[in-house]
């Protein structure tokens, strides 16, 4: 990263439900300089955009080691969250370091080609198969770094604290466990940002870490101003073990431990209580919904609507990538809350954007980004509006459109820190399909 570039794009959404046309992105080092709009003619030398170019997208919650079990999973009848679980551990358990590489950057790369600029990885996958750390403690996180920098996406690695496994905890868990909450925070130590690439920290979960090694982490992750994340509430199961141990809520047991604040991002949220969405909302904390991950796994719908209402922001991921397409985290979000609550349009396209972009990147601890701004990050979308998806949408419609009936597919360029990744819907460096096989093919 590091261009020097001007951009012309056809039109562009600087925020809002309109767009603008004829604007002019000024790009120094990796951030916007200036943006104007109304430019009728582009200007000599500069690059093209054409189409509909929105800020790029923020997958806030992906484990991309788990794009390998696509297809694999939906063969079980009477199945569920916890016999897919058992599928996830066997692949997990199998995992080295060359194959985590191999298979993070072709996820990436996938992720690239649906628009997504910025990765928040929920990495729990620290240490050897027989739970032994490697010689770099940090090598399969490492690995995870690297995959993105081929890719040539940015990434929040938020880096999971998970302590134990429950009453009959699983052998391959031993591999993301470490010793104590010290040795976690020893180990995430030892990471280090850099121009594309910041760290967060992260509580699995409230069944894998009791609530005083949780209020470390927290205390730990706020003096650093880091983001952190936590798996809340996703199964019924879990808010009983918790009630059951504890005599609390997951969301209760986070806010009593210090957690809950405006770096504090809730994957799922799924089974939350009234008191729960009161709790997030008054901390405006950020909601990461995985509608497609959620539905996959006969999790449920999450309240998205009352979560908004109360004062939380709402963020979308990808999370098991059983399917990768931005577009459809965020209408999910909307279009489930219509079969529970019979009522259309409680979120608006605009809205669900915003999601995607401003409030996804902050949730990675990227505030600012997601916008079409001076000073944000220069990570841009061109979506062609002449294809079948969207071709006939009147402009006046387009952001609607593109997020209700827009696809990956529909993704033309990608810009990452003024960078080209993507260009004319091929990624520039990676022949992603040939990538996903290969590392697929070999775990």
């Amino acid at each position: 990263m590091g261009a020097e570039v001007t951009l012309w794009c056809e039109r562009a959404w600087l925020g809002g439900s309109s767009i603008e046309r004829g604007v002019v992105i000024e790009v120094s080092g990796d951030a916007i300089s200036s943006v104007r709009a109304e430019v009728v003619s582009p200007p000599a030398g500069c690059e093209r955009l054409r189409g509909l170019v929105v800020p790029g997208f923020a997958n806030a919650h992906s484990h991309a080691f788990q794009r390998a079990l696509r297809g694999r999973t939906q063969s079980a009848h009477g199945g569920s969250f916890w016999t897919w679980r058992e599928q996830m551990y066997a692949l997990a358990a199998g995992l080295e370091p060359d194959a985590m590489l191999a298979l993070s950057r072709a996820a990436f790369a996938e992720m690239a080609l649906a628009g997504v600029t910025l990765v928040g990885e929920f990495h729990y996958l620290h240490h050897g198969p027989d739970g032994a750390p490697y010689q770099d403690p940090n090598e399969m996180g490492l690995a995870v770094i690297e995959a993105a920098r081929q890719a040539g996406v940015r990434l929040t690695l938020l880096d999971a604290c998970y302590l134990h496994g429950g009453i009959e905890p699983h052998p391959v868990q031993q591999r993301f466990f470490d010793a104590g909450v010290d040795a976690w925070i020893a180990r995430v130590d030892r990471l280090a940002p850099g121009p594309a690439v910041r760290v967060g920290a992260a509580i699995h979960s409230m069944r894998a870490v009791q609530p005083e090694p949780a209020a470390i982490v927290a205390r730990w992750a706020q003096a650093r101003e880091w983001p952190l994340h936590a798996h809340v509430s996703e199964q019924p199961a879990e808010n009983e073990a918790c009630r059951e141990v504890y005599g609390a809520t997951p969301v209760a047991l986070l806010h009593f431990e210090g957690a809950l604040d405006g770096r504090f991002t809730a994957v799922h949220a799924t089974h939350v209580s009234d008191e729960d969405i009161r709790l997030l909302g008054a901390a405006s904390t950020t909601v990461c919904l995985c509608p497609t991950t959620e539905r996959d796994l006969a999790d449920g719908v999450g309240p998205a609507a009352r979560l908004r209402d109360a004062g939380a922001r709402l963020a979308v991921g990808t999370d098991s990538n059983a399917i990768i397409e931005p577009l459809e985290e965020a209408r999910a979000i909307e279009l489930d809350e219509r079969l529970v609550g019979g009522v259309r349009g409680v979120l608006s396209g605009a809205e669900l954007l915003a999601a995607m972009t401003s409030s996804g990147y902050a949730s990675l601890g990227w505030r600012g980004g997601g916008m079409i701004a001076e000073g944000a990050p220069a990570d841009l979308v061109a979506v062609s509006t002449d294809g079948v998806r969207l071709s006939g949408v009147p402009e006046e419609a387009l952001i609607d459109g593109l997020v209700f009936a827009g696809a990956a597919g529909d993704v033309r360029d990608v810009v990452v820190g003024g960078e080209f990744v993507v260009r004319d819907g091929r990624h520039v460096s990676i022949d992603v399909a040939r990538s996903l096989a290969d590392a697929i093919g070999s775990v």
